[in-house]
């Protein structure tokens, strides 16, 4: 299964994750600790509100459309 996150998109997409599903719960972002890019993937170091700390990461591919973007979650 995908794992799933929410993001704010402006001009591009996932340009900030607001929220993330772990574990069947709906966790609000509440601070980015930082982010990046590599040639294939974005990624984010997240806070929740309830202080759990993550590493999103989303693999990019020119020719996919958002919806198929596939994010991975892990928890550090």
């Amino acid at each position: 299964m995908t794992d799933i996150v929410e993001c704010h998109s402006g001009s591009a997409y996932a340009e900030r994750p607001t929220a993330l599903i772990w574990q069947g719960q709906r966790l609000i972002i509440a601070e980015i600790l930082s982010q990046g890019r590599t040639p294939q993937a974005k990624w984010f170091r997240v806070r929740t509100e309830a202080g759990q700390a993550f590493e999103l990461s989303c693999v990019e591919t020119a020719d996919e459309r958002p919806s198929e973007h596939e994010w991975q979650i892990h928890q550090f």
